[in-house]
């Protein structure tokens, strides 16, 4: 089975190749070549058994999705993103990256003409206020932000594309990840992250919201079980309907916090500092809060079981098990 991951080079690119090295295998077949592309050059996983080719560019750019699907893979999982509160602040760069880059890509695998399994990594974003108490699958889409539109108009793409046997395609909604582990990068939803991450390595971070804000979240480790679920999932339990959101936990910022305070105490809490932001604030309050997720758990998809595990997976994936 050859695989093609764009995106490669951000963080759940990163460790999905790595748990796809460890395995070798995706589902019940065995991995023959792995393709990592990205902005910037991703990094080889170590100890795979199989070929690894490492590849950059500019996914929209004319002529760059041929190249990357000439291979022919079997399965491509297109992670690449432009994050949500860039995508606001810059407008075209958002919809080059998010939507013209997912076009080109569609097209070319029409253009080769294997019907790949094609996994999109979309988001709750694609959801806008006013929200029920719970957001099923059926809940119409009405994204307020330029983010969540690119996301639902490739989940559209995807499944019409699938419908005319163009390819086989799955969109699973994200939640927020956290914790991820790295630097911060320009998502709105990255405070989330950084409250824990840095306190726990030692550090200060700043929360630009009240505590009473309430989000969905899934951890790293339950990000990459997902993709590699959606890889191998029987098509025809999908049926027409190719866009699901993955199961997650809602808690508020204060849950997290206290959570934080169970695992790591209160030396690693007093890290955060309050310093609210009304931009930050403003996307914030236009996303989803929680979510049935039932179709998902019933297809096989499996979540975190506490923003507690979600803590200490993070000390354990990341900081070899020492808190700061």
């Amino acid at each position: 089975m050859k695989v093609l991951i764009i995106g490669g080079a951000g963080m759940v690119g990163r460790k999905l190749a790595e748990r796809l090295a460890k395995e070798g295998k995706l589902g019940s077949k065995a991995i023959s070549s792995l393709a990592l592309y990205d902005v910037v050059p991703p990094q080889k996983p170590a100890g795979a058994s199989f070929p690894v080719e490492i590849s950059t560019g500019d996914l929209p750019a004319p002529g760059e999705t041929d190249k990357l699907v000439a291979g022919r893979p079997d399965v491509i999982f297109h992670l690449a993103a432009i994050v949500s509160g860039e995508a606001e602040q810059d407008f075209d760069k958002g919809y080059r990256i998010n939507l013209q880059g997912t076009m080109n890509l569609l097209d070319s695998v029409r253009r080769a003409g294997n019907k790949p399994r094609l996994v999109f990594t979309s988001s709750i974003a694609v959801f806008g206020a006013p929200f029920p108490e719970k957001i099923g699958d059926e809940f119409f889409q009405t994204p307020l932000t330029s983010y969540g539109t690119q996301k639902a108009i490739g989940e559209l793409l995807i499944s019409d594309y699938t419908r005319k046997g163009l390819l086989d395609g799955v969109s699973i909604r994200l939640p927020t990840i956290c914790v991820r582990p790295g630097a911060p990068n320009k998502a709105a939803s990255g405070f989330f992250s950084n409250i824990m991450r840095e306190p726990l390595a030692g550090k200060e971070a700043v929360l630009p919201v009240s505590e009473d804000v309430r989000h969905w979240h899934a951890s790293p480790r339950a990000a990459t079980g997902f993709l590699i679920h959606a890889a191998t999932i029987d098509g025809e339990k999908l049926g027409a309907r190719r866009a699901l959101s993955m199961p997650g936990l809602s808690v508020t910022v204060g849950e997290q916090i206290e959570a934080l305070r169970k695992v790591a105490g209160d030396k690693v809490v007093a890290r955060i500092k309050r310093e609210p932001d009304a931009f930050i604030q403003g996307i914030v309050a236009g996303w989803p809060r929680n979510f049935d997720t039932r179709r998902a758990l019933e297809l096989g998809f499996k979540p975190d079981a506490s923003f507690e595990e979600i803590i200490r997976i993070h000390i354990e994936d990341e900081l070899g098990g020492k808190i700061a």
